[in-house]
């Protein structure tokens, strides 16, 4: 059949079967597990409901013109935070604006879908690299692209962190351009492919590079061309990539330079997975999230492990590939080879994010095996053998399940029937077409099982989300409806549905959950009594009169508790929204007061907000018997199961507690509902809660209820003055800017005559802000406890402050020059190829005409 089809075809229809091969199978697995939109059950696990969904959100908003912000700077998250490191981390992929064609209510049906076409890309291209490095049947190529993309990595890993699968597609692509640069053919398509590849997705790009980097120095390896070709193609190849990655620069950069000024994860060692673990990925439905993902069907696998015993494949065709394969398989498991596979750091999540690339060199390897002709019976018993040692190592992993076996045993009896029926084949095309149809069908059966296996798995050991409903429409219609913006902010509420409900919900809040959660927003919000999860990185809202005072949050909306969250209990009541006369985006202190933040969080409040608003009283706590608890340890026994803490506040006033240590309830004696605190060191921290009011005896008594091991700092219990809060925040509100501006990256503000002192932005100063009063030079921000400040004299009435992210110019300036240097080398190419078909003028005619010919 190839032989009538023209030399493209074969790829064409190779990339075709694969991508229906790979959505046919992803659809099953959802089916099975009865996943959203197939069932029930929510897809939306950990970052993917946290971080993923609600970023395609507020790229949804953009292109519709209906965000707060552009694409400088977010100004619903964060109270203001940089949007392109985001941008470039999460929504770098020219798949991601086409989440715009859906409805807005339907944003995880649209994340759902990119994350198909992604993952059908990455089959595609493969099929098509396959066939370009030699040829072969199609059909079996489409097979294996398949393999690829369904690959234990893409199915447990990437599918629920959809912009790794960028890098899925990318490891082909940049193989593709290292083939055109070892043919010597025109650099600039394999220039763009690099930098689409980086600017999609950097982090899983960088990894892809060194993939390809390798297979092309096998290649140069095996064709064994003359020592200048072989220079002057490994040339032409780092020179695509260093072009390629300038023209990704201005976004690079600004990543780059994002993650430098973000909050500090939890710096881990890497510690390698024992073997059986390793052995046991490659097979079929098993899962571990702390162990690489090599899963690549049985059909591949059977296929990369006959490489070695199979005559018809030239001896140093098998022995490199083999090689290459082994020893990046050995590359995973030792440190100073995972650092570089990383970037030189050890990820917070899985350690084997570059999982990806071994499986990409696994279906390659096979593809040489069946390129070369079926692997005799000879070969296909040695690869069996091999397939029982990793079934009998694997049976003693932890990654293996009961349910593996019911999957992996029909498959490799499928696998090896149909490779041997293959063998059979010959020119008997019917019996051919039977061991196409039969290994397609154990590809797309063990893969969907794997593929459900992995969604119920994630379900069952991580935190999970409602897709959006019935709650997110309710908050989002009450947002709407107190919106104020940039008059005042309006947050959408303490009790979260996901990490980043201003993206999803909208309003403009504290809440934010990235990778490059600004360093001096995490510590300013800890500081003021905030909570966070993720070690950090995910800062929250903070139910507090003086912050939403000091952060212009005029209206705050209160939710009952997502009844979808596990820790929640039942019960709650309708959405409300409580509205507060607040101050501007922009005040001024006449004296403002540099005392550096201490350890109260309620001290902290009253120095941004410039008053003394709080009593901190003296708190005791006692346990069951009324014996007072020596360091305040709480949860640590039968004896301390329901502690008490005693203190006295001025009545009347509202009472908060600070304990970010503390897991479980706290109720003052007397309110209606408790409040919850969620502690697990190192990973969350508790935020400060309101509890209720004084009585009029001022005797306080908040019973806690831990539900594991916890401590009460001192100073724990704040009683908060409303008069005085509402008599600063009048006093601020009429030194304040008479008019606020904000459009994208600039804020601009008119401030009353005579204004002296420090205008300060209720904003937090992250690195890029630049600030001029009145007709005054453009100057960095000053800082004033974690908020932007700008000094005055008494003569400018006019404040303007601009963000420039950290690393554009740099990334601008680099990306300049990529371009002018590939401009150039094209131009030239062009130039040198028109002179060589050119004649020369002193050639005669009959000599020209028999040179065309």
């Amino acid at each position: 059949m190839d032989r009538l089809l023209s030399p493209r075809a074969p790829r064409r229809a190779a990339a075709l079967l694969a991508a229906a091969v790979t959505l046919t199978a992803l659809c099953a697995g959802d089916a099975l597990a009865r996943s959203h939109p197939f069932g029930p059950r929510t897809r939306d696990v950990n970052d993917l409901g946290n971080q993923y969904v609600p970023f395609h959100a507020h790229l949804w908003d953009l292109l519709h013109g209906r965000a707060q912000g552009g694409l400088l700077v977010n100004w619903q998250s964060g109270y203001g935070a940089s949007f392109l490191p985001d941008l470039g981390t999460y929504l770098g992929s020219p798949f991601a604006p086409l989440v715009a064609l859906f409805p807005r209510d339907r944003i995880d049906l649209a994340v759902y879908a990119l994350t198909l076409l992604k993952t059908a890309s990455a089959a595609a291209a493969m099929a098509w690299l396959l066939l370009t490095l030699r040829p072969g049947r199609w059909w079996a190529a489409g097979l294996l692209g398949a393999s690829y993309a369904l690959c234990g990595w893409s199915l447990a890993d990437a599918s629920s962190n959809p912009m790794w699968l960028d890098g899925l597609i990318a490891l082909p692509l940049l193989c593709l351009a290292g083939e055109r640069a070892l043919a010597g053919r025109r650099m600039l398509p394999g220039v763009l492919t690099v930098a689409l590849a980086w600017t999609a997705n950097f982090y899983t790009a960088y990894m892809a590079t060194l993939g390809a980097g390798l297979v092309l120095l096998l290649r140069l390896l095996l064709a064994r061309p003359p020592r200048r070709r072989a220079l002057a193609a490994a040339g032409r190849a780092v020179l695509t990539t260093v072009l390629g990655v300038g023209l990704a620069a201005p976004l690079v950069t600004v990543v780059y330079f994002g993650t430098r000024h973000a909050y500090p994860g939890r710096v881990r060692r890497f510690a390698p997975v024992p073997v059986e673990d390793v052995a046991a990925r490659l097979l079929p439905a098993t899962y571990g999230f702390g162990s690489p993902a090599l899963y690549v069907g049985l059909t591949a696998l059977l296929l990369a492990l006959a490489l070695p015993f199979h005559r018809a494949v030239p001896v140093p065709v098998r022995a490199g590939w083999t090689a290459l394969v082994l020893a990046v398989a050995l590359s995973l498991q030792w440190g100073p080879t995972h650092l570089v596979w990383h970037a030189f750091a050890t990820p917070q999540g899985s350690p084997y994010r570059q999982a990806f690339v071994l499986c990409g060199l696994l279906v390659i390897a096979a593809w040489h095996a069946l390129a070369y002709g079926v692997p005799d019976r000879r070969a296909l018993g040695a690869a069996a053998a091999l397939l029982a040692l990793i079934t009998v190592a694997a049976a003693r992993g932890a990654p293996a399940g009961w349910y593996t076996w019911p999957v992996l045993l029909p498959a490799s009896a499928g696998a090896l029937t149909g490779l041997l029926l293959l063998a059979r084949a010959g020119r008997r095309t019917r019996l051919a077409g039977l061991a196409a149809v039969l290994l397609l069908g154990v590809q797309a059966g063990e893969s969907a099982a794997t593929y459900a296996v992995a969604g119920r798995m994630r379900l069952a050991h991580m935190d999970d989300y409602a897709p959006w409903g019935e709650r997110q429409r309710t908050q989002a219609a009450a947002v709407a409806g107190a919106d104020g913006w940039p008059r005042y902010r309006t947050d959408p509420g303490r009790e979260q549905t996901v990490g980043n409900d201003p993206l999803l919900v909208g309003g403009e809040g504290a809440q934010y959950y990235s990778s490059l959660t600004a360093d001096v927003l995490s510590r300013t919000l800890t500081a003021l009594g905030d909570g966070w999860t993720s070690r950090g990185r995910s800062v929250q809202s903070l139910d507090n009169a003086v912050t939403d005072v000091v952060f212009s949050v005029g209206a705050r909306v209160h939710s009952p508790p997502d009844p979808h969250q596990k820790h929640v209990p039942p019960g709650g009541g309708p959405v409300t929204v409580t509205r507060r006369d607040v101050p501007p985006l922009v005040t001024v202190r006449a004296t403002p007061d540099g005392t550096p933040f201490g350890p109260s969080p309620y001290r902290n409040q009253e120095l941004l907000l410039g008053s003394r608003v709080y009593t901190v009283p003296r708190v005791t706590v006692h346990d069951d018997g009324g014996r007072p608890v020596p360091s305040r340890r709480v949860g640590t026994g039968n004896a301390l199961a329901r502690p008490v803490i005693t203190a006295r506040c001025p009545a009347g006033t509202r009472v908060h507690l600070w304990a970010p240590h503390f897991s479980g309830t706290a109720r003052l004696a007397g309110a209606a509902e408790p409040a919850r605190f969620r502690s697990a060191v190192p990973r969350n921290r508790a935020a400060m809660e309101p509890l209720g009011t004084a009585p009029a005896s001022g005797r306080l008594r908040i019973e806690l209820t831990p539900d594991r091991p916890g401590r009460v700092p001192p100073g724990a219990v704040g009683c908060l003055d409303t008069v005085r809060l509402d008599r600063a925040a009048a006093r601020l509100k009429a030194a304040g800017a008479t008019r606020v501006t904000v459009s994208d990256g600039t804020l601009r503000a008119r401030l009353p005559a005579g204004s002296e002192g420090t205008a300060v932005v209720a904003a937090p100063r992250i690195a890029g802000w630049r600030c001029a009063a009145g007709d005054g030079p453009e100057r960095p921000a000053g800082d004033f406890h974690g908020l932007i400040a700008v000094p005055l004299d008494g003569t400018a009435t006019t404040l303007t402050c601009t963000f420039h992210p950290p690393g554009l110019r740099l990334g601008t300036t680099v990306g300049a020059a990529s371009l002018l240097t590939l401009v150039l080398l094209t131009a030239g190419g062009a130039v040198r190829r028109r002179r060589a078909a050119t004649p020369s003028a002193t050639t005669p005619p009959r000599e020209r005409v028999t040179t065309a010919r």
